[in-house]
């Protein structure tokens, strides 16, 4: 390697840039793309994430950086819209096939915290024997491509500058060809990879010799690139019937790759374990999992954890992979990972959708941040039952390494089966992953050096016969692709369907006529949409019904996608998919009118020149006052802070006994919330408080305001109210409208 050799640094995109009311255009990505060489792109952890950090009213010990571009969640609303942003690094990770599609969606994701954007190659690709060129469609993840390659590192670099954070971007350096996706990566701005021969040797069926001779050259080729290299020791999870019982072999796993990783070049602080929880729930997870943390943690303190998490038990239902995923990340804090990996929920049913994967940025942010500094409240305890576990799990994985010494090696040890058996060991079941040291794919292509090999490049690993008069190998060839980016041949499509113009001119009018729309979930205007239902019925009538619903309702391709049975006769709920074949033009909507909200000052001199009462309450049979309390009280912003005098006659309150306290207040106006919904209650009260106040004779002199959940400012009126405040409204909202109403009802300008 040449550390200390001139190289050629690219300089950032100038030529374009992101608005955020504006769409990505993979149009402008694609063009002068030949030409494009991002700056080099090492692993970056998040900034300023080593002190306590106020955001809003709180004191954060476990955050970073904030984003200067964030959409928060939504609870924020009631802390002043706050986004702290986690100390560890957030992935997402995408396989769509349309990398076209999918920058779309790293950008959505960039936008709720991920800054480790994994994608997903495809996983035949682990056969290929070399560099792939053009950007064919993937089915389950993308052809890891150079062209997809570059253009996905030139969206980011733009979306990094959108969020105001680096993002870091991620694929695997396996199969056959990895030296040659190792190479590409680096030329290309890559800056993390999976790297394991391991993976390759028992999950793949590559040659044992020809996956660690691959990878020698892979690992030093990541070493020079400053990449984060993940191993991929955690499929013996996914492979295990029963995952719990490898943990000990999870930990040899993890050895062997670190190790030989150092030995290849490697920093160590460049290493992340990949480190799944073996269980999920039902299962006692915290008691099998927490103990298989602290010792990985033990064991590996030199190098990072990436916590993901298990995919092996996930079935269609999102609910419970979501919790699976929060109660994850609560062992994730008391070990402290790194990096914390967002598994959709979805993945258990089909290629992970949109908003799937900003959903589950989503339950990261939350969690991460709910659990802040819970280190500091919480001790692992090493007595007792914790103890005693995590002693005897490093106990287990010691035996285990040291029988694999004994039997001959890691070759011998994979050859006799030891990896994937599903018993505890010491205990064996026989059905472990056994391959032939002179098996599988790539068997006999592997060649000694001759004594005066030589390769002119920059990085290579082990022998290398540098002729003179050269000081460096690449210097034969005048510097290599490494140190000058111009070098690099760039091929834009092979194939003359199957790639990313014909995909684009397939789309066309939505490019170009951005107020077209139809839904989406996987891929632009795929016109997919989700219905909900509950079916009272048995589940197999249920499923039937549902596509016969979707076929009455005009759906094409409609498939159930989840159904949960809720009692053996009662009920199934349903989750389907179908398609619409028509587009809406955003162009022709009708939109309500913004209505622009009066100055704090204005409203305060407006009550102040002329006193304004209101009497409120919570009506019919609903016993729900919080966001009454919200709008009202000048604690929580509400309408008392602008001066106004308010009378609150409590929650269930008859619609009489309001129009009564206001006739005898001489009140201005009523206020009243109507949360429940049922049967349609909601309208039926607000038409009553509307008819009272007419029988009363006072219609004419009364602001009649309605608010909750499921009220806007449509059905309001319609049902006689002056105006309805849905989800989101605040105090300043509903006082504007008082002064304003009350003004045109006084005659005033």
């Amino acid at each position: 390697m040449n550390p200390d050799k001139k190289q050629v640094i690219p300089k950032r995109e100038t030529d374009i840039a992101l608005h955020p009311e504006e769409r990505l255009d993979i149009r402008k990505i694609l063009d002068g793309l030949e030409h494009y060489h991002s700056p080099r792109r090492p692993w970056h952890w998040r900034e300023e994430a080593c002190v306590p950090r106020e955001v809003g009213d709180f004191t954060y010990l476990e955050a970073s950086k904030p984003l200067e571009r964030s959409l928060p969640l939504p609870g924020s609303r009631g802390f002043g819209f706050i986004d702290p942003q986690a100390d560890c690094v957030i992935t997402t990770e995408i396989a769509s096939g349309r990398f076209e599609d999918d920058v779309r969606r790293m950008r959505m994701a960039a936008w709720h915290g991920a800054d480790h954007i994994m994608v997903i190659r495809t996983a035949g690709q682990s056969h290929i024997d070399s560099l792939m060129e053009g950007t064919t469609q993937g089915i389950g993840g993308i052809p890891v491509t150079r062209k997809q390659c570059r253009a996905t590192r030139r969206a980011l670099d733009l979306i990094e500058d959108e969020v105001g954070r680096p993002i870091n971007f991620h694929s695997y350096v396996s199969g056959v060809a990895g030296p040659d996706i190792a190479v590409m990566f680096v030329e290309e701005g890559v800056s993390g990879v999976h790297q394991d021969p391991q993976y390759n040797v028992l999950y793949r069926n590559i040659n044992m010799l020809r996956s660690f001779v691959d990878a020698c050259e892979s690992k030093a080729i990541i070493a020079y690139g400053g990449q984060l290299q993940i191993d991929g020791a955690h499929n013996a999870n996914a492979t295990a019937m029963e995952a719990w019982k490898v943990m000990p072999e999870l930990m040899v796993q993890h050895a062997i790759n670190t190790m030989f990783s150092v030995k290849c070049g490697i920093k160590p602080e460049n290493i992340a374990l990949s480190s799944v929880p073996p269980t999920a729930p039902p299962a006692p997870c915290m008691r099998l999992d927490l103990p298989y943390a602290v010792a990985l943690r033990d064991f590996f303190r030199d190098y990072k954890i990436r916590a993901q998490q298990n995919t092996k038990y996930m079935e269609s239902e999102t609910r419970e992979a979501t919790v699976t995923h929060t109660l994850n990340m609560v062992i994730s804090r008391l070990t402290s990972a790194d990096i914390q990996s967002t598994i959709t929920p979805d993945e258990g049913r089909n290629v992970p959708w949109h908003y799937f994967n900003i959903n589950a940025c989503n339950t990261a942010r939350q969690s991460l941040a709910g659990l802040d500094g819970i280190r500091t409240m919480l001790d692992i305890r090493r007595d007792g039952p914790l103890g005693e576990r995590v002693r005897e799990l490093k106990e287990r994985a010691i035996l285990f390494m040291e029988e694999i010494i004994e039997t001959g090696g890691y070759f011998s040890a994979v050859e006799e089966g030891f990896f994937v058996d599903n018993a505890e060991y010491p205990e064996r079941k026989g059905d472990g992953i056994a391959r032939d040291p002179e098996g599988g794919i790539g068997n006999d292509t592997l060649y000694k050096r001759a004594d005066d090999y030589f390769a002119p490049v920059s990085v290579h690993f082990g022998q290398n016969n540098i002729p003179e008069p050269f000081e460096h190998a690449s210097d034969a060839i005048g510097g290599d692709t490494f140190e000058d980016p111009s070098k690099i041949q760039f091929i834009d499509e092979l194939d003359d369907y199957d790639n990313v113009n014909v995909r684009i001119a397939e789309k066309q009018k939505y490019y170009d006529n951005t107020n077209l729309i139809r839904p989406e979930v996987e891929f632009m205007a795929d016109g997919v949409l989700v219905l909900t239902m509950m079916l009272p019925c048995d589940q197999r009538h249920a499923e039937a019904a549902a596509l016969k619903i979707g076929e009455k309702m005009a759906l094409s391709d409609c498939e159930v996608i989840h159904s949960q049975l809720l009692h053996p006769s009662e009920g199934t709920y349903i989750e389907m998919k179908g398609k619409v074949g028509f587009d809406i033009d955003l162009s022709t909507l009708e939109l309500p009118q913004i209505v622009e909200t009066l100055s704090e000052a204005e409203i305060r001199e407006a009550i102040h020149a002329h006193p304004m009462t209101i009497v409120a309450a919570t009506v019919g049979e609903d016993e729900h006052s919080v966001g009454l309390k919200e709008i009202l009280d000048i604690k929580h912003g509400g309408i008392e802070g602008f001066g106004v005098k308010y009378h609150y006659l409590g929650t269930s309150c008859p619609v009489e006994k309001l129009i009564d306290a206001a006739i005898e207040t001489k009140a201005d106006a009523i206020l009243i919330s109507t949360i429940i919904s049922h049967n349609n209650v909601h309208y039926d009260n607000m038409q009553k408080l509307a008819d009272a106040a007419t029988e009363k004779g006072v219609r004419d002199q009364l602001i009649l305001v309605a608010g909750g959940t499921q009220v806007s400012a449509e059905t309001a009126v319609s049902s006689g109210m002056d105006a309805g405040f849905g989800r989101g409204s605040r105090g300043i909202d509903v006082a504007s409208f008082l002064v304003k109403r009350r003004r045109e009802m006084r005659g005033d300008a």
